[in-house]
């Protein structure tokens, strides 16, 4: 009898380990219980959320590559490195911006969202004869929530905007560039919030909910959700991701007998179209969808990454990286830094349970050295399609791609999504039952919307660009000299100020940094003096 078997070109990935000297060791992952990845990668820098004392911190470091070697930095970080610590309270999420390899947002459970942008030399000269490490600082402060910021995430096509998902149950878009006030509330959650994900136009937001449902939105219209299904029937966590350019997402959770499951959904009715049962583990699994139509999924605890490809509604099974180390957390590189010539279709960094950071290629095993167009469809490109304006006032474009061969962008396709009305059930856009948005603060610094963000370092480089142009008013209209005087008067007062703030930041740092030098010190002489005792 013979068996048929389905043709695949990725049936063969399979999934390599870099060697010890090009991942990154001593890393000290936070111990917060709250469930997210702990890492993010951009096409240049990973962040981990940082066990740190005196407050919140993460990590910002050159993302190791299996092939092009170990990162600019001692693949064993040393005790005392430069972290964001600008949070008073643990870190719990981060998120690289899809238009910028040096601009990350991070949230916690200050209920602050902060951006922050990567200067290439603070890496320079890392653990040399005197170096001292340099503590990074934020170019934006939201208050983004009274309550903590458990996932922060960048729209897809729109520069300058991103989502955060808080403890008060809504989803905020902020535009950054006006960050005065959100510019979209999504409410109508039942309990906490536990992951999130655009629709490749941003137009869309999926959410899975502790309340175990599945809602839909209509992002720039706010409100409540225009689809809500029943999802997961367990309470442990559960995630989405959007599948693509299709109407299709999926999920990954637990059933009321504890099975871990992944599921297929379809957006027009929200219906489950798919649902196939994992194992009975109680680690929560992480989905991560790539343009080849491959949906990857990593559970907590677990040293496996299962890999499927996605085709009509099904999932079949291609293959299973297994490992005897278990992972913590895990985040996937961008499709346009992968290594073409290496037949390198995903890259994934995994946070091991010994306080590692790996990198596992995903290849496809041929011998021609010829770039290999079948397996490598256009990726999204660094570059915007719209501003954050444009989105909120309406506008909305696809995914700006890349061509990994040559280089050049082009636009995708108009995707076949249309943004579902309101079912009967929902409640309008504008209900007033929705909670009022959290005042917002910045730091003293001018409106960043007519002047560009510093950096800490370089006062007068631009950071994040305006989202909107100046008003004619603005050419036609001069202030009166006394005006004038008053706001440079202010200006200068803020600045005085600012600088006063920060050199008390430098000093507690700096205090910190000592204490745990202190602390690591004391530790060394403690183990000596075991061992003199065990020797005796």
């Amino acid at each position: 009898m013979s068996r048929f078997v389905r043709a695949s070109k990725y049936r063969h990935v399979f999934g390599q380990t870099a060697k010890k000297e090009h991942g990154i060791e001593n890393v000290k992952v936070s111990g917060s219980a709250w469930d997210t990845n702990m890492i993010a990668a951009s096409g240049k820098y990973i962040s981990v959320n940082w066990n740190a004392s005196g407050g919140g911190a993460f990590v910002i470091l050159p993302a190791p590559s299996p092939f092009t070697g170990a990162p600019q930095i001692p693949y064993k970080l040393p005790d005392i490195i430069p972290l964001a610590r600008s949070h008073t309270a643990p870190v719990l999420d981060t998120d690289w911006s899809p238009h910028s390899d040096e601009i990350v947002a991070s949230g916690g459970e200050d209920g602050k969202v902060m951006l922050w942008k990567v200067d290439e030399r603070t890496f320079e000269d890392w653990g040399t004869d005197g170096w001292v490490p340099q503590d990074f600082d934020p170019v934006l402060r939201i208050d983004a929530s009274a309550r903590k910021v458990g996932q922060v995430l960048w729209h897809p096509t729109a520069k300058n905007v991103v989502a955060s998902a808080s403890g008060d149950y809504v989803v905020k878009l902020w535009d950054i560039g006006a960050p005065e006030a959100p510019k979209s509330v999504l409410g109508g959650h039942g309990d906490s919030i536990q992951s999130l994900a655009f629709n490749t136009t941003g137009q869309l937001v999926v959410t899975t909910c502790r309340d175990r449902k599945l809602r839909l939105f209509d992002a720039r219209a706010g409100g409540e959700a225009v689809r809500v299904a029943d999802g997961h029937g367990g309470i442990k966590g559960a995630r989405v991701t959007w599948m693509g350019d299709t109407d299709r997402i999926a999920t990954t959770g637990f059933s009321k007998m504890s099975d871990r499951q992944v599921g297929v959904w379809e957006t027009g009715g929200f219906s489950n179209v798919k649902m196939v049962t994992l194992d009975q583990t109680a680690g929560v699994v992480m989905p991560f969808w790539s343009d080849n139509n491959i949906l990857f999924l990593a559970g907590k605890g677990d040293g496996n990454i299962r890999y499927y490809e996605y085709e009509s509604d099904n999932l079949f099974a291609l293959s299973e990286y297994k490992s005897s180390d278990p992972q913590r957390g895990m985040c996937f590189l961008p499709r346009r830094a992968l290594n073409t010539s290496e037949c390198e279709i995903a890259r994934a960094y995994k946070i091991t349970s010994s306080g590692g950071i790996e990198p596992i290629a995903f290849i496809v095993p041929r011998k021609a050295d010829s770039f290999q167009s079948d397996i490598f469809p256009l990726a999204p490109s660094i570059e915007p399609s719209l501003t954050a304006g444009e989105f909120f006032t309406g506008k909305t474009a696809p995914l700006k791609l890349v061509n990994l061969e040559t280089g050049s962008v082009t636009s995708a396709p108009p995707a076949n999504i249309s943004v579902p009305p309101p079912t009967s059930a929902a409640p309008p856009a504008a209900s007033a039952t929705l909670p009022t948005p959290s005042r917002t603060v910045t730091a003293p610094m001018p409106s960043p919307a007519q002047v560009p963000l510093p950096i800490a370092k370089t006062p007068s480089e631009p950071v994040l660009s305006p989202t909107s142009p100046p008003s004619s008013a603005q050419f036609t209209a001069s202030p009166a000299p006394s005006r004038q005087a008053t706001t440079d008067a202010k200006t200068a007062a803020l600045q005085e100020e600012n600088d006063r703030l920060n050199a008390e930041l430098r000093e507690a740092r700096a205090q910190i940094r000592n204490l745990e030098l202190q602390v690591e010190s004391m530790k060394a002489n403690a183990r000596k003096a075991a061992e003199a005792l065990m020797n005796q």
